[in-house]
């Protein structure tokens, strides 16, 4: 066996967790070594109990991690483990760091920045707009956007990056193979084909509560900063948030409401010293981001719209103009101008300056 498929059997053995595959690790020295140890050598680490010795032995067919790993490979499913060169150096920094990470697509490149955006997943209508947004702008600088594919916040995140082009990347909770929740399945796809989708868990294994958190450790671990968009006093989100102080990562928040228990959250953690975020340049500055070189140039975007994205973006001005009154003006129609509209929003160029009326940014 390959030192890799040694690790795929080390990391896949029933009901033995990361405590316990560390404790094995200290023990024998290397996967391969664990897997050649005597059964009585299983007996002399503590951590483990009489089940787990057992399934470890029952483990140890060298026939099935190879066809197990081959599987793997040909759902094209990669997997990396911390001894590789592919794997996040980000990550190897954070506390219990996972020892091996599966994906689809592909990993984030290390020499982009990188920002999780975590929330609500019962969001109101503007922690929507605020994450389809604010992602789109950052992703329209280069910046690669991280999340959960959680309904809410996270969801709107990865689709706002999509649709402008950038690179957006979905971290798991259960099996690198199971959309949770499945109605984002067709996010799910998406991501692996313009991003990449991760999870420490190999094929299979469902979601269980007690996965997340752990899972947040991740999204927090391969992000230069995390922005919080809309969470409760209380929410899951602050997890990630306590992660991410943990790992020096820099903290954003979004200010919300103040009689919207959505925007507890957020409007606590700016009490706490969390950088208010209303823009990209809020979080870029931080970074020593070059502004004046940036893919967000707009005569640059201009030259990358459609046809119909010019036609449009040439009859508006700094001058509000109802939607009645584009349409007219343009010849199309309502319902594909709303999409059209849409998009001009996302590349940063259009913006609705109250109800169905627009203007050039």
């Amino acid at each position: 066996m390959t030192n890799k498929e040694y690790w795929y059997w080390l990391l896949n053995i029933e009901n033995v967790a990361l405590k316990k595959v560390k404790a094995i690790l200290e023990y024998f020295g290397s996967p391969e070594d664990a897997f050649r140890g005597r059964e009585v050598h299983l007996n002399q680490i503590k951590n483990l109990t009489d089940k787990d010795r057992l399934n470890i032995s029952k483990s140890k067919n060298e026939d099935k991690v190879k066809k197990d790993y081959t599987n793997l490979l040909n759902k094209n499913i990669y997997f990396v483990t911390v001894e590789d060169k592919e794997y996040p150096s980000k990550l190897k920094n954070i506390y219990d760091p996972p020892f091996g990470l599966y994906y689809k697509g592909r990993l984030p490149c290390e020499d982009k920045i990188t920002i999780s955006v975590v929330g609500a997943r019962n969001c109101s209508d503007y922690g929507k707009e605020v994450a389809l947004k604010l992602s789109a702008e950052l992703a329209s600088y280069g910046v690669q956007i991280v999340s959960g594919l959680a309904m809410g916040i996270d969801g709107y995140a990865h689709r706002g990056t999509l649709r402008v082009g950038g690179d957006t990347f979905g971290v798991l909770g259960c099996g690198i193979d199971i959309c949770y929740p499945k109605e984002n399945f067709s996010l799910y796809m998406d991501i692996s084909q313009q991003g990449g989708i991760i999870s420490e868990y190999g094929l299979g294994l469902p979601p269980k509560a007690y996965q997340f958190p752990m899972r947040n450790r991740i999204i927090s671990g391969l992000s230069d900063g995390v922005l919080v968009i809309e969470a409760k006093e209380k929410s899951g989100s602050l997890i990630t948030v306590d992660q991410g102080l943990e790992q020096g990562k820099n903290i954003y928040a979004v200010p919300g409401n103040i009689y919207n228990r959505l925007s507890e959250g957020c409007n606590n953690l700016i009490k706490m010293g969390a950088k208010i975020a209303t823009s990209p340049k809020d979080i870029l500055e931080d970074f020593e981001y070059n502004f004046d070189n940036s893919i967000n140039n707009s005569s640059i975007n201009i030259k990358l719209l459609e046809k119909k994205e010019k036609i449009v973006y040439a009859c508006l001005s700094h001058l509000p103009m109802h939607m009645n009154e584009i349409a007219g003006k343009t010849n199309i129609n309502i319902e594909e101008l709303s999409e059209v509209l849409l998009q001009l929003e996302f590349k940063s160029l259009v913006k609705e300056v109250r109800k169905n009326y627009f203007s050039c940014v």
